[in-house]
Order: C-alpha cells, then structure tokens, then sequence
C-alpha cells in the first residue's frame, strides 16, 4: 500500500500548500487494485455534487482525477474521476496534444459519500482494465487531481505544476512496490442479442395489420496476449452502444457535424489516431459487418492496425473551401487504418495510412507522416502532411461527382507554440488541395490555407477578484487556391 497526502494549490495559487486536506490510499489484491480518497471539506454543505451522466464530472463541481500511467512512458495516462456522489467519468489523456477523450468507458467500480468531514470515495479497477509491463516489482505513475470550486475554481495536484510546462502527466510520481500482479494475458467475450416487431395498419379498420420485424446478433472479443498488445475483433458491433441523444446544433451549420465514438472495438489505444489533421473518424464506418485490429508497443515503437467491411449506410463528407456536402454512403466498402509512432525522448514521429476500397470501383486512399518535436521545456513543434488519392464509385444516383473521376491533394498542419510564465504564442498554418478527401476521417474543409498567430500576456494577481488573467492578441487570414481571400480576423480580448 501507498499514500499521497501532500498536495499542491496549482491554481489560482502557484504550488502553494493546498487549502484543504486531500489524502489518498492505494492497495492491491490478486484481481483488483484499490484506491481510496479522502477529501476533507471545513464546510461539507458547500460541496457541489449535482447527479449528472458518466462522463459529465467536470470543473464546475467537486470531484477527483486519478491519472494512471500504468507503462510508465510519461505520454498517456488513464483518467478515472469521481464526484462525492460516486458517478464516474473516465478518458485518456493524451499528453501530445493536451487531450482529454471521453469516448471510452472502462471498467472499474466506484462509490462515495459526503460526510461531515467533507467527502470519500472508493475505487475497485479490475487488473484487466489496465496495461501493464511484466516487470516484477512493477513501477507506474500516478497524478491526483481534485476539483475544488468555492469563491475560485482551486485545482489541488499531488505534484507541483509548473505554470510554464508544455506537459502534464509527465509530472506524474512514481508508484513503486507492485509485486506478483496477475498476467495481463485474458479474453473478454461480449455476445449481444436484440430483436423487434411491429404491427401496423392504415386508417381503415377492415385493412389487415402489416408485420415488421428484426434481429440482431453480434460479437466483441478482446485478446491481450501480452501486457503491450491486444487483438480485437468484431461482428456485427453493436451500435446502440453509440450516443444516439448526443445534442448537437445544426442549424447555420455550414460544414458537417462530429459525434463520439462509443464503440469499444474502435477504441483501444485510441491515443494513437489523435493526429494535427483528423484524417481517421471510426464513426465514418457506418455498419461494421467485421472487424481486426492489432493494438501495441514494441519498445518505444508504438502501432495499431485496423481492418473492417463497411455495410454503408451513413454518409460520405465531401469537403470544399466553403461549405461541405454530403453524399449517401450507400455501398459497401473495405477499410484499413494504420498508424505507427516511434518515441524519440520527449519527441516522436509517426506515419498513417486509410484505405477505403468501394464495392464495385472507387477508392480513397491518405497517407503521410506526423512528428513533434519538443526542442526544450518551453516549446512544442506539431507537423502532418498527407496525400490522399481518390477515385469516385459510379454512382451519380448518390451525387452528381460519383461519376469516376479520380482525384489527388495534400494536406498539412505546421504549429509552434512557446509558453512562458509570462507570456506566451503560437504559429500555426494548414494547407489544403482542392481534391484532398479524407473519407475514413473528418476533414470538413479544403481547397485553401489558414494561417494564424497568437501572443498573450500571462498574469497571476495574488490579491482582489481575480486569480489569472490572460491579455491577447491575435491575427488569421484564409485564402483559397487561386489566393482568394476566404476570409480574415484579426482579435485581442481578456480571458480571467
């Protein structure tokens, strides 16, 4: 067992003593690994703590972030949080880009209560939620974050963090005394089964009722054979696991609109398709007849590959320079998706690959490279460039292009960002071909290039209302191919 109790007020206070008393305990048997908090509260009835859904534990109520980095590799960590009212919320962080995505659901038990000392929580996390190397002893990272909003949103971490730092679960500490942990080797098997019926009849009573019916059956198996890879395959995945209530505006929308992935085959080392240009979207392939997919690390070699039949039935973005349109994706289709990143210290580069093959003639095919490069402490360097290849299935039925044509165009993202504790910027610039297709991803815009530059002025008051205020300028400008203006903005504002 272990214990952190020494916390840090990172916010609005720089690495001060946190205000209130955090402590938190973690323990470990032959199935489960525990950890149990305290949060002490001098005034419990203060203690935001709504009933809200998974995944909806945020900032603006009491809660804590458990920050797992079970490879120890300082680059991703497993965030399993609860709120005093013991509902969950779970992601992964990706410490590349800064992202927190919610799009999986882990398993893992928790539960909580408000007391009159302020709060506790339990959790239960199954060793098979984890992955872990076969070292013994095993030695892993852990960051502890608690949300405590009063008078000010206070951030408590059990490290300090440094306010110019271009990371975060690289601050994380080391857990060390793991022994005779089980073998992260097992299968999980998920069948599912669902069928409906329906009578109907028109308005005249003598007319017989019409019967509709369905059935639906399906498989998810997850094989680990080793503590770095899994094997993950499907049949006909099921798709009510899909937010269908996701809220979403649509109306003066020119460019199509994004929705979660909640399918668990599409998510293992879902860090992996987090790239600058989103060229890989799982929720394009519509209806998944099958799917394999090889997940892992070899050394600092990280790789997935993803192979799939695509039923159809959703719809193909076609992107342009002002607005996008959207064809019916009525067709099947094979699809491969594969990216590979190789550490380099604190760097990386990567490579990506999708295809998608149409039954019957037309492809679209994007590939490329992707590196960061982080030169010092204070800066970030983020590059892609794809190409992609495309040729249109004859179906004019569906849109007037899919008529053959074939096409080819680039794209790329270059950004710089420098963050001081004073001060910071970032230069950022994305170029589009007028033909660049990304139908396995979701590029909505293309056929032009977007430049834009930052500079704020950071500024940490320790007295009166204010805790940070952040002072900024900054200017865009976006030009089609023929040098067309798009568009431009030029900004300053105050963020506190």
């Amino acid at each position: 067992s272990a214990t952190l109790d020494r916390f840090f007020e990172t916010s609005p206070g720089d690495n001060i003593p946190a205000k209130v008393a955090t402590r938190v305990r973690f323990s470990y048997d032959d199935r489960h690994f525990y950890i149990a908090v305290e949060a002490d509260d001098p005034e419990p009835d203060r203690i935001r703590a709504p009933f809200v859904d998974r995944d909806q534990v945020f900032g603006t109520d009491d809660n804590i972030a458990i920050l797992l980095d079970t490879r120890n590799d300082r680059r991703s960590a497993l965030e399993l949080r609860v709120s005093p009212r013991g509902i969950q919320g779970d992601a992964v962080f990706n410490d590349a880009s800064g992202n927190e995505d919610f799009a999986p659901d882990f398993f893992y038990d928790t539960a909580a209560k408000i007391t009159a000392k302020g709060w506790q929580a339990e959790y239960r996390i199954p060793f098979s939620s984890l992955r872990y190397p076969t070292a013994d002893p095993q030695t892993w990272r852990v960051l502890v974050w608690r949300n405590y909003p009063r008078n000010f949103r206070y951030a408590f971490h059990s490290a300090p963090i440094p306010r110019d730092s271009n990371c975060f679960v690289c601050h994380a500490h080391e857990l060390t005394g793991f022994r005779n942990l089980p073998s992260t080797k097992h299968l999980v098997a998920a069948p599912y089964a669902s069928a409906n019926g329906q009578w109907q009849r028109q308005a005249d009573s003598d007319a017989k009722y019409q019967k509709e019916s369905g059935q639906e059956l399906g498989l998810d198996v997850k094989w680990n054979p080793t503590a770095d890879s899994a094997l993950d395959a499907t049949i006909n995945p099921d798709f009510s696991q899909v937010e269908a209530d996701e809220a979403q505006i649509s109306a003066n929308e020119r460019f199509a609109l994004d929705f979660p992935e909640k399918r668990p085959f599409f998510l293992e080392g879902v860090d992996l398709f987090d790239t600058p240009i989103r060229a890989v979207n799982t929720r394009s392939i519509t209806s998944p007849g099958w799917g394999l997919r090889g997940t892992g690390k070899l050394g600092a070699t990280g790789y997935t590959l993803l192979l799939s039949e695509d039923r159809g039935g959703g719809l193909v973005i076609l992107p342009s320079a002002t607005f996008s349109d959207a064809a019916l994706q009525d067709f099947r289709s094979r699809v491969a998706v594969g990216r590979v990143r190789q550490d380099l210290g604190r760097s990386f580069a990567g490579f990506l690959f999708t295809g998608r093959e149409v039954e019957g003639g037309g492809h679209n095919w994007v590939f490329g490279p992707d590196f960061q490069w982080r030169p010092s402490e204070f800066d970030i360097v983020t590059g892609q460039f794809l190409w992609s290849d495309t040729a249109n299935p004859e179906r004019q039925d569906l849109h007037p292009t899919f008529d053959g044509r074939e096409s080819s165009g680039h794209g790329a993202f270059l950004s710089w960002s420098h963050q001081k504790r004073s001060y910071d910027w970032r230069l950022r610039a994305e170029t589009y071909g007028d033909d660049f297709r990304a139908d396995t991803g979701f590029v909505t815009q293309v056929g032009g290039r977007d430049f834009q530059a930052t500079y704020g002025r950071r500024f940490y008051p320790e007295q009166g209302l204010l805790r940070f205020v952040r002072a900024y300028v900054g200017a865009g400008a976006q030009r089609d191919t023929d040098n067309e203006a798009l568009g431009h903005d030029y900004f300053a504002g105050v963020f506190f």
